[in-house]
């Protein structure tokens, strides 16, 4: 046994910190609690409204969606939310996650600055949404609920929404993109695999999907459209309830588990980052790395004045390019109306677009930050991500997801530009091993950059609901 240990070197002693690649929280550092940015913001979010009243929704407004403590924790206040036994038991099965030096990427790149990233696709669905699908379906388990229903775009969440529920025993039902459906096979397969049901969107089966169907029998489908689609199925039956992987408060604060981790995982690194760089679609993973810095930010307890840059595709660009205003969250207009920076309901990504992130809106919260000059904003056309996905793949050993390519693309584009010893973190959201569509896209030449036309983008505007200012 002595001899077998003498070969194991540790942080202080045969492997110095600047070489180590992985640092590794043990088990019994997984976060007991989720931190809670709405705490610590420095001016409150702009309240939710009902869009028939225009007055802020309350509780009863959410229910026939929600179970009653995803809708308290959509608005507490509290900095910290304890994570149950059973989730945190479900979460040990791929949390804590590695942080990683990317020193192949370094040197790649002849950067000066030190690139780390939070890497999430340890998870059993390859991706940072089960951190939010396991709680989702354990509140609602405990509530009652005998049937959730969803929506999914590049298939992520509904893999994640899959897993969970059959972890706890509840069906599911997701409602596909159309041109995801078609393009990701794979992921359909993990869903049916653990007992969901799949349908493409727009569908024959709801109101909403045929209301679309009427006008166009041929939509390649939107996030917006599905949210409708799974909406209408929750809020027409008793026993159903919907579940949302991205936008929501609530959401995004289940994911600050990544963030927490990160923190300590960095202390291990003996580092603290100078830039941290997600990518945004509706913007789960980024908030979940970056929320729990920009708290210690507020509170006046960040080690240094750091950066905080998200990454968005040039082909849906809400923080870029969209309007700060009341909107609705789907396209059939059935969700109440949240204050974000908007494409407009009616935005439809172009079929041609390979590389997720296609929500029409950003998340209320990343939203608000945006707007408090807290965080910084850039389009990567699909190109570029691909490409530094591509060189990230080729040097760390792991082929992204699409949507984790603007993220390193972001880091990419900040480490060319570094000081010495600057320190940049990202959060790797997901690998791409059912993505493989784009990737063979990407590699024959046949990807091609979409940059969404102005005229589509202000007529979608133009129809994004007048609200009165106060």
């Amino acid at each position: 046994m002595g001899q077998r240990q003498s070969c194991i070197g540790s942080i202080t002693g045969s492997s110095s910190l600047s070489n180590q690649k992985k640092f590794y929280l043990s088990e019994d550092r997984l976060p007991t609690h989720w931190y809670n940015i709405q705490a610590d913001l420095p001016k409150d979010l702009p309240p939710v409204l009902n869009p028939g009243t225009l007055q802020p929704v309350g509780p009863p407004d959410l229910s026939p969606l929600f179970p009653m403590a995803l809708i308290l924790q959509e608005v507490s206040k509290e900095r910290y939310v304890e994570i149950p036994e059973p989730v945190r038991e479900v979460y040990r099965i791929w949390r804590p996650s590695p942080l990683i030096r990317a020193h192949a990427l370094e040197k790649a790149l002849g950067t000066k600055a030190k690139i780390f990233y939070k890497y999430e696709g340890v998870s059993p669905a390859g991706s940072h949404k089960p951190n939010t699908a396991v709680p989702q379906a354990y509140y609602n388990k405990i509530e009652g609920t005998k049937l959730l229903t969803t929506e999914t775009g590049a298939g992520q969440w509904g893999c994640s929404l899959a897993f969970a529920g059959k972890h706890f025993d509840i069906p599911v039902e997701i409602y596909q993109v159309k041109v995801s459906y078609e393009q990701k096979p794979y992921r359909r397969a993990f869903m049916e695999t653990f007992g969901a049901k799949c349908y493409p969107s727009p569908s024959d089966r709801t109101k909403a999907g045929r209301d679309v169907l009427a006008k166009d029998p041929k939509s390649p489908g939107s996030l917006g459209i599905a949210i409708s689609e799974a909406v209408e199925c929750a809020a027409t039956s008793e026993d159903t309830k919907y579940a949302l992987g991205s936008v929501l408060n609530h959401v995004l604060m289940h994911q600050t588990v990544t963030g927490l981790e990160a923190i300590e995982q960095m202390a291990l690194a003996g580092e603290y980052p100078d830039v941290l760089v997600g990518c945004t679609g509706g913007g789960s993973n980024f908030g979940g790395l970056c929320f729990p810095f920009l708290g210690q930010k507020f509170r006046k307890e960040a080690k240094k004045n750091f950066r905080v840059l998200a990454v968005e595709p040039a082909s849906c660009p809400s923080l870029t390019k969209g309007k700060y205003a009341y909107d609705f969250g789907d396209t059939g207009q059935m969700t109440p109306l949240i204050k974000s920076h908007t494409l407009g309901h009616t935005f439809m990504p172009p079929p041609a677009h390979a590389g997720g992130l296609r929500y029409h809106a950003m998340a209320p919260l990343i939203s608000h930050l945006h707007e408090l000059g807290f965080l910084e904003a850039e389009s990567v056309a699909q190109i570029e991500a691909f490409e530094a996905g591509a060189l990230f793949a080729k040097t760390e050993g792991i082929l992204p997801a699409p949507e984790a390519n603007h993220a390193i693309a972001g880091a990419i584009r900040e480490a060319k530009k570094a000081k010495d010893g600057e320190v940049i973190l990202f959060n790797l959201c997901g690998h791409g091993h059912f993505d493989m569509t784009a990737w063979t896209a990407f590699n024959e030449g046949k990807l091609v950059d979409h940059a969404y036309p102005e005229a589509e983008i202000a007529m979608a505007l133009s129809c994004i609901p007048t609200i009165p200012e106060n």
